[in-house]
């Protein structure tokens, strides 16, 4: 038992990391939305500039990336971009959950159909109440269950930052294999990974529930 409780707190001591990362690509939510509205702007050069941004981003692998941001910027641009792994991590991470939730948004906003902006327009809305109260509500409750998928994934995508010799659980777990020949934290790390994307799914439950379902058929 004791050493079940060992290789726990170990495995804990790496969810840290995981946690923060996590935490910090949350941001990339509001900036998904953000530029998926500017991506709905009748201004070419910025449309341009977004589909290149996620073209370029969704088409190549978040572990390339994550190489690119920690070892080859520093080797183009010198040692003024050397910097601690976990934060070269985690403007990884965010960069690369723009793009999709980009994609996830406009998907969203998309789908809303025309009728709701001649509505805003008879009402007098302007543009940015028009997408404050009209069609970013919808465009949320639509795009939920895309949204919790995302993020259901980056949790288990987090563990790519142990390529990049960043300790969190994957790479602790392999630390114990390797020091005690035994796979019991192989079955450890799984539980906690299972036990943070039910907590995901629970609050977002919670929150499409309580604020979203107004919106819903």
């Amino acid at each position: 038992m004791s050493y079940y409780l060992d290789v726990l707190n170990y495995l804990l001591e790496g969810s840290k990391t995981t946690l923060l990362v996590f935490s910090f690509t949350l941001l990339s939510i509001p900036l998904g939305l953000l530029l998926a509205v500017f991506r709905k702007l009748s201004f070419k050069p910025i449309q341009k500039l977004i589909d290149l941004y996620t073209w370029v981003i969704r088409g190549t692998p978040l572990l390339l990336q994550l190489f690119f941001v920690v070892y080859g910027i520093p080797i183009l641009f010198g040692s003024f971009f050397l910097f601690d792994e976990i934060y070269g991590a985690i403007f990884t991470f965010i960069i690369n959950y723009t793009a999709y939730f980009i994609e996830i948004f406009r998907g969203g906003m998309n789908s809303i159909q025309k009728s709701q902006y001649d509505a805003s327009k008879s009402l007098s809305l302007n543009p940015y109440q028009t997408y404050r109260h009209i069609i970013i509500p919808q465009t949320l409750h639509k795009t939920m269950p895309s949204v919790v998928n995302e993020l259901i994934t980056l949790v288990k995508d987090t563990a790519l930052v142990s390529a990049v010799a960043i300790s969190d659980i994957l790479r602790n777990t392999r630390e114990l294999v390797n020091r005690d020949f035994r796979v019991e934290s192989y079955f450890v790390a799984a539980l906690i990974y299972l036990f943070f994307t039910y907590i995901i799914v629970f609050i977002f439950r919670k929150i499409e529930k309580k604020r979203l379902s107004f919106y819903g058929v």
